[in-house]
């Protein structure tokens, strides 16, 4: 039997029954619904969650220690070698892991205990800097306010706990000032006065502490801690442009640790350096670069690693969840096509009267599971977006009277829309197998006879 010829029968036999067979089309497009709804689910927050610590700039960012040779917890003291000198975390250092390829941009933890004057009431905090890529983060999206104007300005953003502290109506606190106390560096002549100028003995052998005061202005609220993390005595609540941090000079608490070991030479020296790459796939072989200059590096790519494997899983079991409904649709199209073979007994005995082969009848019957396989794929996707959409939207009608920033918690990728039709087909197929192979075994004769 021709292909051409074979289809146009089978679509006739689908639309003799059509109620019952569109039923069950609509029974596999349930099931197909139900899976996709899931998946889109699962790679919608799965998304969501990439996207977010993408643009946090963690998984893109490699934190720079320098390697200390204290001993501790019963571990030797490290002593500096040639093979591996203990070098120290300062500029040049800096400009070291500036120039090294794929490294957008080096800058430092700046964080400091402070006091903040507001309406002559002070109040303590912590003070951190911000690099101005920083405002692309996803942190400070939704807040109130703006991000700073220019990567030098004496301006403020402050966390939404720390401004409740400083007024009860927080938003009015926007382009008031305040005024940031802060303990700045200088550094002491060397005791040895008897050496020339500019002599490596001309090195500061410590410094002072000079208070220093600088206005600042509040240009936003933020409801999260964007600093929040690594290299850090503890949370900040006031955030200010690094650069302008940068140039307060303010004491922090490895300055302490400096004067101790004897380790800077004078030099202004870091907690920790955060360097940032183009791409989190290149973070690896930077972390190995890093390491053989002498310094300590760390990335977060492990626990990125424990995140795909959790999505992963979790979309396992989605997916097996969304799959009992269609589970249930091909038990609908093996009731469907056996009673066909009950009342198209006569009509398969004269197919085989006038020269049907049994593996024409078979494909026939495969034909209309494979037809309502499809429409009810395509069926299935349609619906299975719909109620993604739906919960995407019931959801951020949710998060906006929570104040909450929107998100899409559904996304149907086009892989997922081809898995899903493809998945229903091949269902359909399979529930087909046992309608087909008993209508290719009837006897022409007894069908012929059957009423």
């Amino acid at each position: 039997m021709k292909p051409r010829d074979l289809t146009d029968l089978a679509l006739r036999n689908l639309r003799e029954a059509i109620l019952r067979n569109a039923l069950t089309t609509l029974g596999v497009a349930v099931g197909v619904a139900s899976l996709v709804a899931m998946l889109s689910l699962g790679v919608g927050l799965q998304q969501l969650a990439a996207k977010r610590l993408s643009q946090s700039g963690l998984f893109d960012t490699v934190f720079v220690t320098p390697k200390n040779n204290f001993g501790g917890m019963g571990r030797p003291r490290r002593e500096a070698t040639p093979e591996k000198p203990l070098r120290v975390l300062d500029d040049d250092a800096r400009r070291e892991l500036e120039k090294l390829p794929n490294v957008l941009e080096v800058f430092p933890q700046v964080r400091f205990f402070t006091e903040i004057r507001f309406h002559n009431k002070p109040f303590a905090t912590v003070v951190a800097g911000m690099p101005d890529s920083s405002k692309n983060s996803g942190s400070f999206d939704g807040m109130q306010g703006n991000f700073f104007s220019s990567l030098t300005a004496n301006e403020a953003i402050l966390q939404i706990e720390f401004a409740k502290d400083l007024s009860d109506n927080p938003p009015a606190l926007i382009g008031q000032d305040l005024v940031l106390r802060y303990a700045e560096r200088q550094a002491l002549p060397s005791a040895n006065s008897n050496s020339p100028a500019g002599s490596p003995s001309d090195a500061p052998g410590g410094f002072s502490v000079v208070p220093r005061e600088l206005r600042l202005k509040i240009v936003g609220i933020v409801e999260t801690e964007p600093a929040a993390g690594f290299g850090g005595p503890g949370n900040a609540r006031l955030f200010m442009p690094l650069a302008t941090a940068s140039t307060l000079r303010a004491a922090q608490v490895n300055d302490l640790r400096d004067i101790v070991r004897d380790s800077s030479a004078g030099k202004i020296t870091y907690a920790s350096l955060s360097v940032r790459v183009k791409s989190p796939s290149q973070v690896e072989a930077l972390e190995t670069s890093i390491k053989s200059m002498g310094f300590g590096a760390f990335s977060l790519l492990d626990a990125s690693k424990s995140l795909r494997t959790f999505f992963s899983v979790f979309d396992l079991l989605l997916g097996i969840f969304g799959s009992l409904a269609l589970a249930v649709a091909t038990l609908g199209i093996v009731n469907t096509l056996v009673m066909a073979i009950l009342e198209r007994r006569r009509e398969i005995g004269v197919l085989k009267a006038l020269g049907a082969a049994d593996s024409d009848v078979q494909q026939l019957f495969f034909v209309e599971a494979g037809v309502m396989g499809l429409f009810g794929g395509f069926l299935g996707v349609f619906f299975g977006w719909s109620l993604g959409r739906a919960l995407s939207i019931g959801t951020n009608i949710y998060l906006k009277r929570q104040n909450l920033n929107p998100v899409e918690i559904s996304s149907v990728p086009w892989w997922l829309v081809l898995v899903a039709i493809g998945f229903a087909v091949l269902v359909s197929l399979v529930a087909g197998l046992y309608p087909a192979s008993r209508a290719a075994k009837l006897n022409p004769v007894d069908a012929l006879r059957y009423e």
